[in-house]
């Protein structure tokens, strides 16, 4: 039988895989809930999946861990995996997923309609859900914002008139990867090297995370970062007179770089039709008890955004491509140790 708990399956599969930082169970007594989901999104699942469990009355079950660690379990598991759902918090981790072809083909037309084309895989296997912008942010006490260049922002960082200015997150972030990995894909491996090369020899002063980073900018401890735009939201939440403002990378350019929360029907799961139903209530109905509480953006079109990120305006992004951050992650890895950004 596949279907069990993951509650029941989390301590047997410890050797196999190494972190689970949570698990939740909601609408469910002591028989496994209909849904089992992996999934490396770890914030306000609750509230989200609560929802889902009281319009539709199916229950879910979750746990919660690092991307890869939750992808090498479910390729540990096989067939015997209980999991239904896995949710990621990168695309390039969605991409490997469904390379490794562990996600099933799914065919929606709600999908379709809800989810752009390229937040999503062009064979259904994988679906965007929230979208986070890693764009910069500064202290408006010591920088004007004319100072950046509105065509290539990132690049731009690397001008030596940001010198002893800069402060960005360390190179093991998954947000640093795939930002690299964009910059490879959009100008080549040289110009991408050149550019980080820029920004080491500007002297940035490497953070571990971007709650930190945002606190130093407030402080004046350096004048410009990289951030998720969402931790800028949730800063300003807590602290509306915090000094650091947001500005939109490279808009006549190509784009503010982008990432995305997504979803897909694991491979051979026994209740892949629920698994599906709840992909397409996330996209759909359930967008915003999905997306607002992390102040990220919906995917889907016709969802407004909540109030907080409303105010940071509207911008231009650059298209996603989930399998250049997949594919080309391995090598932002190397350029960054080349470069020598810690």
């Amino acid at each position: 039988m596949r279907r069990r708990s993951l509650l029941a399956t989390t301590g047997l599969l410890a050797a196999a895989t190494t972190v689970l930082t949570g698990c939740g169970v909601l609408g469910v007594g002591e028989e496994p809930a209909d849904l089992q989901i992996y999934s490396a999104r770890h914030y306000d699942l609750e509230g989200a999946f609560g929802q889902f469990t009281e319009e539709t009355g199916t229950t879910v079950e979750f746990i919660t861990g690092d991307d890869a660690e939750l992808l090498e379990r479910l390729r540990a598991e096989g067939e015997d995996s209980p999991a239904d759902v896995f949710m990621t918090v990168d695309a390039g981790n969605l991409w490997n997923a469904a390379r490794q072809d562990e996600l099933a083909a799914v065919e929606s037309a709600a999908l379709e309609e809800a989810v752009p084309e390229d937040l999503r895989d062009p064979q259904g296997r994988w679906y965007g859900l929230a979208m986070r912008a890693r764009t910069i942010t500064y202290n408006p006490d010591n920088v004007d914002p004319a100072e950046f260049d509105a065509q290539e922002t990132y690049a731009g960082l690397a001008d030596p008139k940001w010198k002893g200015r800069l402060c960005m997150r360390d190179a093991t972030s998954a947000y640093t990867q795939s930002l690299v990995a964009s910059l490879i894909d959009l100008h080549g491996r040289e110009e991408a090297l050149r550019i980080v090369e820029g920004w080491v020899a500007n002297d940035v002063e490497i953070m571990s995370n971007d709650m930190q980073l945002l606190d130093a900018i407030d402080a004046g401890t350096c004048d410009v970062g990289i951030n998720n735009h969402y931790y800028l939201a949730r800063k300003l939440e807590e602290n509306p007179d915090l000094k650091v403002d947001l500005f939109w990378a490279s808009q006549d350019g190509a784009g503010t770089h982008v990432n995305i929360s997504g979803a897909g029907v694991v491979e051979g799961s026994d209740n892949a039709e629920q698994a599906q139903q709840l992909i397409e209530w996330l996209a759909t109905d359930g967008q915003n008890a999905f997306v607002d509480a992390n102040h990220e953006f919906p995917v889907n079109p016709a969802v407004e955004p909540e109030p907080v990120i409303a105010e940071f305006g509207e911008f231009k992004r650059m298209p996603l491509n989930a399998e250049a951050y997949g594919d080309l992650n391995a090598e932002a890895v190397d350029l960054l140790a080349e470069a020598g950004y810690r």
